[in-house]
């Protein structure tokens, strides 16, 4: 099949990598919409995985540019008349901060997130339903849990350097499980939602063919990284504590870089975050491919490598 990719990159990320593919590079930004023009142009599939991420700061930052840098770029988008399908990454996190068992897509998402990325990750979904009922956008909404693969470069080394400094703790049950998601297999279900024309309008929680519990994560990371596995476990009620006292401490301070507990943390770390992709399956056709056993480790040793050879 003979692909045009196209990359919306901002100046200062590295795209070496992107352009070594063959991608057309576009530079600009979300918050930048006269960028999103020549971003768009032309182009019959959008997959729209941009965002504002993390879990500290004011959720205005994190609305200008994962909400309303949606809207620009759903306006530019649709003003080319191109536009085949668009795919929104969403989030399993637009889900309410609690222990989930079996959570479908019939469960709303909470409209009151815990911080500003997960509040604004509802709103720029809620923003392209609106736009697929309303005016007519040939949709479809993909919902990752924990993103994980080779070549991050954000969640996984931070996980590495805590582990290798012997500090880690569970908090709460380390058999509470995780929504794991291996970046291969959300490509396998973004391929679905780009060929497949009876799914547009629909939503889809998207996760491993297997939750794997907390220690079976972290375990296994240890394992690839010939580290200690960790024992300590923190009580998940003294960590709330830790992390509301923590997190007003902060605020109180105008500190800019997160507490090292917070309700962000402890949603990731401490709650059973189980995730039904049944419709996924019968719906969408997904079947992904790679069990977490096979790729966690594939992950940590590119790691690894690139830090060794840098």
């Amino acid at each position: 099949m003979n692909l045009n990719v196209r990359c919306l990159v901002r100046s200062s990320s590295s795209s070496k990598r992107l352009a070594e593919w063959g991608c057309e590079l576009v530079y600009g930004d979300l918050d930048q919409p006269e960028s999103l023009v020549d971003a768009v142009r032309g182009a019959t599939v959008i997959i729209h995985c941009a965002a504002m991420v993390g879990d500290w700061g004011p959720t205005e930052a994190y609305r200008k540019v994962n909400v309303e840098g949606t809207r620009a770029l759903l306006q530019a988008a649709m003003a080319g008349n191109s536009l085949r399908r668009w795919v929104q990454i969403s989030s399993l996190g637009v889900y309410e901060g609690k222990d989930h068992y079996g959570t479908d897509e019939a469960t709303a998402p909470s409209t009151t997130g815990i911080d500003g990325y997960t509040l604004t990750k509802v709103e720029s979904e809620q923003l392209v339903c609106d736009w697929m009922k309303s005016k007519g956008l040939p949709g479809v909404v993909l919902r990752p849990g924990f993103i994980y693969g080779p070549r991050d470069r954000t969640v996984l080394p931070r996980l590495l350097e805590r582990l290798q400094s012997g500090k880690f703790a569970y908090l709460g049950s380390p058999d509470k499980l995780m929504n794991n998601t291996f970046v291969g297999n959300l490509c396998e279900a973004i391929w679905l939602a780009i060929e497949r024309d009876d799914v547009v309008g629909e939503v889809f929680n998207i996760r491993d063919p297997r939750a794997v519990t907390k220690r079976e994560f972290i375990e296994t990371v240890c394992e690839a990284a010939s580290l200690q596995k960790p024992k300590k476990i923190v009580p998940l009620p003294v960590a709330k504590f830790l992390a509301k006292a923590m997190e007003r401490t902060w605020k109180l301070l105008g500190m800019k870089q997160a507490p090292l507990l917070n309700n962000a943390r402890i949603k990731f770390l401490g709650l059973n975050l189980d995730y039904s992709i049944g419709k996924a399956q019968r719906t969408l056709g997904y079947q992904p491919s790679t069990d977490f056993r096979d790729a966690m480790p594939l992950s940590v040793k590119d790691l690894i490598t690139s830090n060794t050879s840098q």
